[in-house]
């Protein structure tokens, strides 16, 4: 199964840039920025600013197993690529 890769950068609350992907079987751009903030929520950066502007789509590719499971059970996986914190 292939999967929509959303890249985004957004500015965190200390000013510092996050870079990650929202990675989901949804190919709705409103869909992918619904996810950055609910994942942005859980890591305490409510407050930044997701739009076309900082998610837009990237590529279509099929990603491992426990992605897949991820994205199954949850709707999407943050492949955090520079500047997020660990957990």
């Amino acid at each position: 199964m292939d999967f929509h890769v959303f890249d985004t950068y957004v500015k965190a609350k200390d000013g510092h840039t996050m870079h990650f992907d929202v990675v989901t079987d949804e190919s709705d751009i409103e869909k992918a920025i619904s996810f950055a903030e609910e994942w942005l929520k859980g890591i305490g950066e409510e407050t930044a600013k997701v739009s076309t502007e900082e998610c837009r789509f990237c590529h279509t590719q099929s990603v491992p197993e426990d992605m897949e499971i991820e994205i199954m059970t949850n709707g999407y996986f943050i492949q955090r690529i520079d500047g997020c914190p660990e957990n």
